[in-house]
C-alpha cells in the first residue's frame, strides 16, 4: 500500500499543461520500469512465502508429498488472480529466483517485463535446473540481449538455446505435448464465443485444409456466404451431425420476466458465457426451433429471473410479487419438429435480488438445489476464480454440523473445493443483501465473495451491496452508504 501511495503521489493530477510530451513519455517509461521491479519483488516474496509455508506444514506433520498445498491459491488471492494462475505465478517465481538469476536481474532493472520473463521460463521448462541456468547465462537478458526484441524473437532464442543444451528433452517435450490436446470454449463479444482446439500440427493443418477446401467448393458454386462463414458452419455441422448445428444439450438462460414478456432491455445471463442482449435471449425463447443468427435449430434450458410478472404458460403469480422462471426446451432440433418449453420459477427477494429456494435435510444437494446454486453463483465462488462449477459444497462442512441449504451451499470448481479442505482454510456464510461468504486462509487473511446480481437487480442496489460487503459491521456501513448515495444523487440533481 505504501508503494502504491508513493507512486500515486508522483503522478500528475488532472490537466497539467506545464508538462510537455517528452516528460509524459519519460514518466510512462519510468512507471513501466517500476512495474517490472515490483514484479521481481513479488517473485522473491512468493518464494519466501512458499518456503515458510512448507516449513510450517512440515512442523504440523503434513506428509512430504503434500507440502506446499494451497500456497499458490493464497498467492492468487493476494494478487487478485484465479487459483490456477496463482500456481503458475508461483512456478514462475521459483524458476526466476532459484534458477534464472540473469532473467530476474533484467526484470528488476526493467529490461524485461513480467510477460517476457514468463516466456523465457516457459521455453526452458523441460530442462534440468543446471541446463536452465546455463541457458539463462547464455542469453543474459540483463546484458541487453533482448533490447528491442519482440515476443517471437525471445521465444525463438530461448528455444534454440534449450535445444542446443538438451535436444532429447526438447524432443520429448514435443512428443508429450500431443497428450495435452484439448478443446476449450471462452466468451467473445456480441453473443459469440471462441471454440479453440489445441492439436498436433499435422492434425490441425489437416482440419483447416479440409474446411478450406469445403468452403472454396461452395463459394465456387455460388454460395453467398463468406469463406469464414462457410468454414465455421461446416465445422459445426460436421461436429454435431446437424445442418443447423445444436442437438442434445441444455442451455440455462437467466433473465427477468420483463425482458421475456414486456420487451424490456435488461440483459440476460448465460451460465458459462456471461451477459447476452435482451433481444437475443427473447429470440432464443420465442423462436426455439431457429437460432437467432439464422444458422439453424437449437435447444435450451432457460431460467428467466422475474420481478412481479406471470410465469409463461402457467398464469400463476408469485406470492411476494417476485419470481424467476426456468424454460426447458426438449426434443428434436432438426427444425421441422416443434420443441416443448417449460418454465421453472425461482424467487428473488424484492430490492436485493437475492435468490431464495427450498432447503433440504439431505447430505448431498438434491438436483433442484444444485440447479438453484448454479443459477445463483454462475461460476466458482472462490474470489477471482471464474472456472465452471463442478462441485456443490457445504460452506460450513457437513461434519461440522453444516446444513444442506441454499445459504450454506456454494458452487465451486474442483481445485478450489480441494483447496478449501486443506488445514488452516475455512469458509463461512456472511449476512448481506445477496448471498455472501468469507474465505479465510492459513495466514488469517479473509476474502469476500458475493453472488453475482441476477438480471433485474437495480444498479443502485448493486452499488449499495458492495458498500455493505466491505465492512463486517454491515448495518452501520449500509446506513452510511445509503446516506452517501442519497447525497450523491442530490448533488447530481442540483448540478
Amino acid at each position: 500500500m505504501d508503494v502504491a501511495r508513493s507512486l500515486a503521489a508522483g503522478r500528475p493530477s488532472g490537466d497539467v499543461p506545464e508538462l510537455d510530451g517528452a516528460l509524459l513519455i519519460a514518466e510512462i517509461r519510468s512507471l513501466e520500469d517500476r512495474k517490472s521491479a515490483l514484479s521481481a519483488r513479488q517473485a522473491r516474496l512468493s518464494v519466501a512465502f512458499d518456503l515458510l509455508q512448507r516449513r510450517e506444514q512440515a512442523d504440523a506433520g503434513m506428509p512430504a508429498a503434500e507440502l506446499g498445498s494451497g500456497v499458490g491459491a493464497q498467492i492468487a488471492l493476494a494478487r487478485r488472480e484465479s487459483p490456477a494462475k496463482g500456481g503458475r505465478l508461483l512456478g514462475l517465481a521459483k524458476a526466476l529466483v532459484t534458477e534464472m538469476p540473469h532473467t530476474l536481474a533484467a526484470l528488476e532493472t526493467g529490461q524485461l517485463n513480467e510477460w517476457r520473463a514468463t516466456l523465457l521460463v516457459k521455453e526452458t521448462a523441460c530442462l534440468s535446473a543446471a541446463d536452465r541456468a546455463a541457458v539463462d547465462e547464455e542469453l543474459a537478458p540483463d546484458a541487453g540481449t533482448f533490447d528491442g526484441a519482440g515476443d517471437r524473437k525471445i521465444i525463438a532464442a530461448a528455444r534454440a538455446a534449450a535445444y542446443r543444451r538438451d535436444p532429447r528433452s526438447v524432443t520429448q517435450r514435443a512428443s508429450h505435448a500431443a497428450t495435452e490436446r484439448h478443446v476449450s470454449l471462452r466468451p467473445a463479444p456480441d453473443t459469440m464465443c471462441y471454440l479453440t482446439a489445441l492439436l498436433p500440427v499435422a492434425q490441425g493443418v489437416a482440419v483447416y485444409a479440409g474446411l478450406t477446401r469445403h468452403a472454396d467448393t461452395l463459394r465456387g458454386s455460388g454460395d453467398p456466404r463468406t469463406r469464414g462463414q462457410l468454414m465455421a458452419d461446416a465445422l459445426v455441422e460436421r461436429t454435431t451431425g446437424k445442418a443447423g448445428g445444436i442437438s442434445g444439450i441444455e442451455i440455462q438462460l437467466v433473465m427477468t420476466d420483463r425482458t421475456l414478456f414486456q420487451g424490456d432491455t435488461e440483459p440476460a445471463r448465460l451460465p458459462g458465457y456471461g451477459i447476452v442482449t435482451a433481444g437475443w435471449a427473447r429470440d432464443m425463447l420465442t423462436n426455439p426451433g431457429k437460432d437467432p443468427a439464422g444458422s439453424g435449430a437449437t435447444r435450451l434450458d432457460a431460467v428467466p429471473g422475474a420481478a412481479g410478472q406471470h410465469a409463461a404458460g402457467t398464469g400463476t403469480r408469485s406470492r411476494d410479487g417476485t419470481g424467476e422462471a426456468t424454460v426447458d426446451s426438449r426434443g428434436d432440433s432438426s427444425g421441422d419438429k416443434p420443441m416443448n418449453i417449460w418454465l421453472r420459477r425461482l424467487y428473488t427477494a424484492p430490492g436485493t435480488g437475492d435468490l431464495t429456494a427450498m432447503d433440504s435435510r439431505a447430505r448431498l444437494f438434491p438436483p433442484g438445489l444444485r440447479r438453484f446454486l448454479t443459477a445463483r453463483d454462475d461460476t466458482c465462488r472462490t474470489p477471482y476464480c471464474d472456472a465452471p462449477i463442478r462441485h456443490f459444497d457445504h460452506i460450513i462442512p457437513w461434519h461440522h454440523n453444516g446444513t444442506t441449504t441454499r445459504n450454506n451451499g456454494a458452487g465451486l470448481c474442483e481445485a478450489c473445493n480441494h483447496t478449501k479442505e486443506l488445514p488452516g482454510w475455512s469458509s463461512r456464510p456472511r449476512p448481506g443483501p445477496r448471498h455472501t461468504l468469507d474465505v479465510t486462509t492459513p495466514t488469517g487473511h479473509t476474502y469476500h465473495s458475493t453472488a453475482p446480481p441476477p438480471p433485474g437487480t437495480p444498479v443502485r442496489q448493486q452499488e449499495l451491496d458492495q458498500a455493505v460487503i466491505r465492512s463486517r459491521n454491515h448495518r452501520p456501513e449500509r446506513r452510511q452508504a445509503a446516506i452517501r448515495l442519497r447525497a450523491r444523487a442530490k448533488n447530481r440533481l442540483a448540478a
